[in-house]
């Protein structure tokens, strides 16, 4: 059996995108390798982790820029408080992207970029139906 252990975004600066989403989504920083080139946030059995661009070109990748406009790739937080998290990321120095708003699945999103492009979704839990 294989185990998702950890998400990895390619970015410039891995201080400064711990920074971000420490200030932005209230994560737990889980380390910074003293290089400063690797990191982890603690979220739970799956780690999102940072590392940069220049050490991923040292070892022969070729990364290409996130682009929140043309995502490849989300992440998304779950809270059962959207607009107090979409404004936190926002006062945290996110984009908007998508204003909160309902879905017809019951459902509260919204979207905002992070200083590297990511697109980032904050989402309320999908509401199951019972049948």
């Amino acid at each position: 059996m294989l185990t998702l252990r950890y998400t990895i975004l390619y970015v410039e600066h891995v201080p400064d995108a711990l920074d971000f989403y420490e200030r932005a989504f209230g994560l737990e920083r889980g380390m910074l390798h003293e290089g400063g080139d690797y990191g982890e946030l603690v979220t739970g059995q799956t780690k999102l982790a940072f590392s940069s661009l220049s050490l991923m070109r040292q070892l022969g990748k070729n990364p290409a820029p996130a682009d929140a406009g043309s995502p490849a790739f989300e992440i998304a937080f779950e809270t059962t408080e959207v607009e107090s998290a979409f404004k936190r990321a926002l006062d945290a120095g996110a984009v908007s992207v998508q204003k909160p708003r309902q879905e017809p699945w019951g459902q509260t999103t919204s979207y905002v970029a992070d200083p590297n492009g990511f697109l980032v979704e904050i989402c309320s839990p999908v509401q199951q139906s019972a049948g």
